[in-house]
């Protein structure tokens, strides 16, 4: 019944999607984004900042700040990106596409998509499934444990390793009552969707998301030209690589431009050659009432619902936002939806020597209902994720899984290297 509701609801907002905020609240031209992004920048204390607003057939970019520190140059809508764990969306959309098709089902265990001779781990006599991995109920850690140093970003853990960690693991909770954040439940899910249609993740990847959507600068292993576009930060994250190892997880590469066409397709702007994504992939399939207990889920504000990926901020209001944080190897990046004013945000921040514990994701929501005439997050709940609790690995002359062609043909000053994580 849950569900059913959930996707009612889904449905009504997508025939209302180019309804605006309540009768005579203020709504603000889109262009008037620019002087709120700058806003935004410089509480963020970034070096780079790149932002796409989405309002119905109108699409805003701009971007602020430098491609790297004392480059004197802006980010463009090319500018290369990671999209850190913006990755789970694409992989939650590639769920919901072969449950269209029958190739899989949100209910199916992980144990049906395992490696050959590996026993997935149950708690209280509750299997793993798909949909435990995509809503962060699995009862598996954030990360198996610390990338060995010399490991590039998002470079750890490899399929093999995991799958032979896996067996040992013991769940920190019965599958599907306690949500808690995992990086790595997202990494086993794309390795099930690629075991179920037979098909590397890449190349699923490619046809069913990014060729359909005319995504050309969005992947795992970016061409040296394409990393000679890659944003920098203040801090040295290393090399511009290959990250198949954590394709489903926070892998992705892509650029403003490429991601103006996803926030189109997620919200059903009706653009030509642009299809609409199946709503069923935006649902709330877990209320925090469900559940015992939730922990890591909350950073860009209180959790109503729960989704595949998503997760859903002040349900059934006209403030109700559908949302995706991520962060790791200098950059912050994050999406949020608001259906019932036909608007979406991007943005992506590269990391800089000033720390002004000012949380951007919030800042990013006020930007959208501001633009709406909508009431705005209290200013004083506002609090800074720290990089302390991003997770990727150290920083390395050398790579796991990395191609020559794949090095980065930047060139730009040495920086001094910086711990980071991903959310």
């Amino acid at each position: 019944m849950r569900r059913l509701l959930a996707a009612t609801a889904s449905l009504l907002l997508a025939i209302h999607v180019s309804a605006q905020a309540p009768a005579g609240a203020p709504i603000s031209r889109l262009d008037s984004a620019d002087a709120l992004g700058a806003e935004l920048f410089a509480k963020s204390g970034s070096t780079g900042m790149v932002m796409v607003v989405v309002r119905g057939h109108e699409v805003y970019f701009r971007g602020y700040g430098e491609t790297y520190p004392g480059s004197g140059q802006r980010p463009t809508e090319t500018s290369l990106l990671r999209l850190c764990s913006l990755s789970k969306i694409f992989a939650t959309d590639l769920l919901m596409k072969l449950v269209k098709d029958g190739t899989v089902s949100l209910s199916d265990p992980l144990q049906k998509y395992a490696e050959r001779g590996v026993r997935v781990p149950e708690r209280d006599g509750k299997p793993i499934t798909l949909e435990s991995l995509a809503t962060h109920t699995a009862g598996l850690p954030r990360e198996i444990g610390p990338a060995p140093r010399g490991s590039a970003h998002f470079t750890f853990p490899d399929q093999k390793l995991r799958w032979a960690w896996l067996p040992t693991a013991h769940l920190a909770s019965a599958p599907s009552t306690v949500a808690q954040y995992s990086n790595l439940g997202f990494d086993f899910l794309g390795d099930a969707l690629e075991h179920a249609a037979h098909e590397p993740y890449p190349k699923l990847f490619a046809e069913r998301i990014t060729q359909p959507l005319a995504m050309k600068d969005t992947g795992f292993t970016p061409m040296p030209e394409q990393c000679s576009r890659l944003l920098h930060g203040t801090h040295n994250e290393g090399e511009c690589t290959s990250t198949v190892n954590s394709e489903a997880s926070a892998g992705v590469y892509s650029t403003a431009a490429d991601v103006t066409h996803w926030l189109q397709y997620l919200m059903g702007s009706n653009q030509p050659a642009i299809p609409m994504q199946d709503l069923a992939a935006q649902n709330v399939y877990l209320l925090p009432s469900d559940l015992i207990r939730q922990q890591g889920l909350d950073h860009s504000g209180d959790v109503t619902g729960i989704g595949l990926g998503w997760m859903h901020l002040a349900d059934g209001t006209p403030s109700e936002l559908i949302q995706k944080t991520g962060g790791g190897a200098g950059f912050t990046t994050y999406i949020a939806l608001s259906h019932p004013t036909g608007t979406a945000i991007f943005v992506a921040f590269t990391d800089s020597s000033t720390y002004t514990h000012y949380n951007v994701f919030k800042g990013a929501n006020n930007l959208v209902y501001q633009l709406n005439g909508l009431p705005l997050m209290p200013e004083e709940k506002i609090v800074h994720v720290a990089p302390a609790r991003r997770r990727v690995a150290p920083r390395a002359k050398t790579a796991h899984r990395a191609t020559a062609s794949a090095k980065s043909a930047t060139t730009r000053p040495a920086a001094k290297k910086k711990p980071a994580r991903k959310n």
